[in-house]
C-alpha cells in the first residue's frame, strides 16, 4: 500500500487538492487526511476498470469539500457574532470604544491562557508551537522529538482537551 500512496501523493497534492483549497498548509492536511482514509478503507476498494488513482482522487475531492464546508460554517458563525455586537461599540460612534475592544481582547487572552494552563505540558507545547507560533507540523514534531503522525495525534487531542476546558465556566 505504501508504494501506491507514495506514487500518487504528489499528483493528488498538486493537481487535485491544492487548486481546490488554495493554501499549501491546508492542502498538506487534506492530503494527510486523504491518505489516512485510503489506508483505513482500502478493504472497501473494488476494481472498476479504473486505476486506484481515481478512487484516491475521489477521496481527496471529498476531503477538500469538507474544508470548504467547515470554512463556510466558520464564516457564518463569525457573521452571526458580528451581527450581535451592538453598533455602539464601533470606534467611530463612541470615543471609549477602543478601550472596550482592548478590554475584551485582554479578557479573551486571559481566558485562553487560563485554559492552556489547565492542560498538560505536552498539550500546551503542541498548541503553542502549531497555533500560536504557527510552525509547520514537521517543525513542531521535530521540536517535540516525535514523528509527524504522532504530533498530529497529540495536537488533535490537545485541541479537543482545550475545547472541553474552554467551554467550562471559570468557576468549574
Amino acid at each position: 500500500m505504501r508504494p501506491i500512496l507514495e506514487r500518487y501523493a504528489a499528483p493528488l497534492y498538486s493537481t487535485v487538492i491544492l487548486p481546490r483549497v488554495g493554501s499549501p498548509s491546508t492542502a498538506e492536511e487534506v492530503l494527510r487526511d486523504t491518505l489516512a482514509t485510503a489506508v483505513e478503507k482500502i478493504d472497501q476498494f473494488t476494481w472498476q476498470g479504473k486505476s486506484i488513482y481515481a478512487w484516491l482522487r475521489r477521496i481527496a475531492v471529498h476531503k477538500a469539500y469538507d474544508v470548504h464546508r467547515r470554512s463556510k460554517r466558520s464564516q457564518k458563525l463569525a457573521d452571526a457574532l458580528a451581527a450581535e455586537l451592538p453598533a455602539a461599540t464601533a470606534p467611530e460612534s463612541r470615543p471609549d470604544a477602543q478601550l472596550i475592544i482592548e478590554e475584551e481582547r485582554r479578557r479573551s487572552r486571559q481566558r485562553i491562557d487560563d485554559t492552556l494552563a489547565r492542560l498538560s505540558e505536552r498539550y500546551q507545547r503542541a498548541l503553542r508551537l502549531r497555533l500560536i507560533d504557527e510552525l509547520p507540523r514537521e517543525e513542531c514534531a521535530r521540536r517535540m522529538d516525535i514523528t509527524v503522525g504522532n504530533f498530529d495525534v497529540v495536537l488533535f487531542r490537545a485541541v479537543r482537551a482545550f475545547r472541553k476546558r474552554f467551554g467550562e465556566r471559570p468557576d468549574q
